[in-house]
């Protein structure tokens, strides 16, 4: 704008610099190409044409950590930039996808169950095991079983035992896991008169209410934590239960807790 003010309207260098509030030495000022930057763009030209695949991070590791030289990144990505030698990021075909139909909120409790693992280690680095059962109505964490191995038959008692004091359920829902499909759960499940209801492989979210409740419990605690032993993660377990349920607020429940909907449904 000072250059065209100039040559334009015959404007002085220094009216047209205090008019725009620019100094005069910032307007007399030119770019004096450094013998270097041709260097560069010598060896960025002939890395992008030997290796059509490099984008600027491998071409500035190359010359960097291969070729030894000191130049810094912005420089170098300057030139880089001014010799268009960008790669094109080929855009990702959008897969349309059906819309899945939305979980069927149940209107009583015992309604639909859902029940999942989840995976961690121990302090000596020794895999187990939680099983996880949430009641679909509230939201409610009815148990947290954890050992090294939980069986077909440790989830069937685990479920026996919260019937005793919740009542059954008319329906469980649950994966594909090879407890899950075994015929131990099968013949409780006939014995007792519950349906179990499976997901379709590979699409978690038709189980969303026990998946979102899993990573609840991950970054709440079980992320954060690093136990000795199953004892502890046991304790640890029921102890932020009875917090999940009595006085963890549940967005998914309008900011109540399970407890709450659990009164407001009596």
């Amino acid at each position: 704008m000072a250059q065209q003010a100039i040559q334009k309207h015959g404007v002085s260098i220094r009216l047209a610099c205090e008019s725009l509030s620019i100094s005069e030495t910032c307007f007399r000022y030119q770019a004096k190409l450094s013998t270097e930057n041709a260097e560069i763009a010598d060896w960025l030209i002939r890395l992008t044409h030997n290796q059509k695949n490099w984008g600027f991070g491998l071409c500035f590791l190359f010359l960097r950590n291969v070729k030894g030289f000191g130049w810094n990144h912005k420089r170098v990505y300057r030139i880089y930039r001014e010799l268009e030698l960008n790669l094109r990021i080929k855009p990702k075909k959008r897969i349309v996808r059906e819309r899945p139909e939305p979980l069927a909120v149940p209107e009583a409790i015992n309604q639909c169950w859902s029940m999942d693992f989840m995976h961690d280690q121990l302090e000596d680095g020794r895999s187990y095991r939680l099983f996880n059962v949430l009641d679909d109505f509230n939201r409610e964490g009815l148990t947290i079983e954890v050992d090294l191995s939980l069986p077909a038959e440790r989830v069937t008692r685990a479920l026996e035992q919260v019937i005793e004091w919740r009542g059954k359920p008319r329906t469980l829902r649950c994966d594909n896991g090879p407890e899950y499909i075994s015929g131990t759960l099968a013949t409780w499940a006939e014995k007792h008169g519950i349906q179990l209801s499976f997901i379709q492989p590979g699409k978690p979210q038709q189980n969303a209410y026990i998946e979102r409740y899993n990573r609840t419990v991950r970054y709440d605690w079980l992320g954060q934590y690093l136990f000795e032993s199953i004892a502890q993660v046991q304790d640890h377990a029921t102890r932020w239960l009875w917090t999940y349920n009595n006085e963890r607020p549940n967005m998914a429940l309008g900011g109540i807790t399970p407890k709450m909907k659990l009164e407001h449904a009596a």
